[in-house]
């Protein structure tokens, strides 16, 4: 009798060890940009070991890196498991590569225990999913699922100054044993592994989030415009300032929304002033909303009450407004089938779990519009991620990855 696949642990630990070594930071954590010397290391290094065991590698024309195990009818769509490798300029060890590190380690389980599935089972590890070097993010899985060009994105420029398709060219060409394929095949199912990116799990001390669904999002740009006056001569009754009234507007959002909706969230998270000098009234006040809610209604809703606060504000303060809207990512459902097949994995298990819908996207919600999706998560310490502190507990990872094997197995069985 075959043995029952097993997820090796310490084998898992080393692995993410390994990876975090490429892009080290003095602080602990990784700085491995996407289509960087770094993250074509990464996938030198995942695409080793994957030849090492005998596994298929394959690349499409976005970079998305594909590592699969045969199963025994090739013709059905394969099980896609697995996460991303490239990080935040600071960023921290485990986000995206725990996923897909944590989806190899269940590649190698089912090898070592000579396990055969009927379906195929793919690790894939997604280009680009942070968006710090080239926006936007989720470039990879947004190309799979057809809502993103390549085409379009070849002439764009990084942060660094560097040409996306320069980069991209770069490499593919760093794997040339890896096979290529179209972007975008048909999957059965998708399941990532995630940290959580918040503080729930860990306050409550559950070890699984099952993630039911992922928050829509919105960004607007606002812009204030008055006339640049001097700040000792000008009286109250000829001042047009933007600052107050962007002011005004900000402090009344942050009072209304978030109280009124424990799921809402609203953060302005930059903010520019011309002249910018601390002895001239602003001539102009731009900064940024991003607004998020499970709902897409609600979101809506939420959008409508910015919209308004900041058109009144601009009245009562004698400016202008100009508002556009950056960003608009409608929310996500998962997969009710898949979450459940979680949930008894857990129960199998004698895992406690608790259902969550993500605050942040993931290359998840994308995939989700063409294949049955869901994601786990695990906790991570004081929610910090996108961070160098970000940590993961090594019973939580153990735990995490076995959950997955266990879902994967049961997804083999479906047919």
């Amino acid at each position: 009798m075959k043995p029952y696949p097993k997820i090796n642990a310490q084998r898992l630990l080393q692995r993410i060890a390994d990876f975090a070594a490429i892009g080290a930071t003095p602080a602990g954590g990784v700085n491995r940009q996407a289509l960087s010397a770094e993250d074509r290391a990464a996938r030198r290094l995942l695409a080793e070991l994957a030849v090492a065991r005998g596994f298929g590698i394959h690349q499409d024309a976005i970079a998305n890196l594909f590592i699969r195990r045969e199963g025994s009818n090739p013709s059905l769509p394969p099980i896609l498991i697995g996460s991303h490798l490239d990080s935040q300029p600071t960023g921290g060890r485990f986000d995206g590569a725990l996923g897909t590190l944590s989806a190899f380690e269940v590649l190698e389980a089912l090898e070592d225990a000579g396990v055969v599935t009927e379906r195929s089972v793919e690790v894939v590890s997604w280009t680009n999913e942070e968006g710090s070097r080239f926006s936007p993010g989720c470039m990879g899985s947004t190309a799979f699922v057809g809502a993103g060009d390549v085409r379009r994105w070849q002439d764009m420029h990084g942060a660094d100054g560097a040409k996306l398709g320069d980069e991209l060219a770069a490499t593919l060409n760093a794997l040339p044993e890896a096979g290529t394929q179209p972007i975008g095949h048909s999957v059965s199912a998708f399941v990532e592994v995630h940290i959580e990116q918040g503080p729930v799990l860990e306050r409550t001390g559950v070890p699984i989030g099952i993630v039911t669904g992922v928050q829509g999002t919105k960004w607007l740009e606002i812009s204030f415009i008055g006339e640049a006056a001097h700040a000792g001569t000008t009286p109250l009754e000829f001042r047009k300032d933007p600052m107050a009234a962007a002011a005004a507007a900000i402090a009344h959002l942050q009072l209304v929304v978030m109280p009124a909706d424990p799921m809402a969230r609203l953060t302005v998270g930059r903010m520019t002033v011309e002249p910018s000098s601390v002895n001239v009234i602003p001539s102009r006040v731009t900064f940024t909303v991003d607004i998020r809610h499970p709902q897409e209604d609600v979101l809506s809703s939420i959008e409508a009450q910015v919209d308004a606060e900041c058109r009144a504000s601009a009245e009562r303060h004698m400016v202008d407004v100009r508002i556009a809207k950056r960003f608009d990512l409608a929310p996500g459902q998962f997969d009710l089938a898949i979450v459940d097949m979680i949930d008894n994995a857990c129960r199998m298990l004698g895992v406690s779990n608790m259902k969550l819908v993500s605050g942040a996207f993931h290359d998840a919600l994308f995939v989700s519009r063409v294949a049955p999706t869901a994601m786990i998560f695990v906790p991570c310490r004081d929610g910090i991620s996108h961070n160098e502190a970000e940590f993961v507990a090594a019973e939580n990872i153990e735990i995490g990855a076995t959950v997955l094997l266990e879902t994967t197995l049961a997804l083999s069985k479906e047919q």
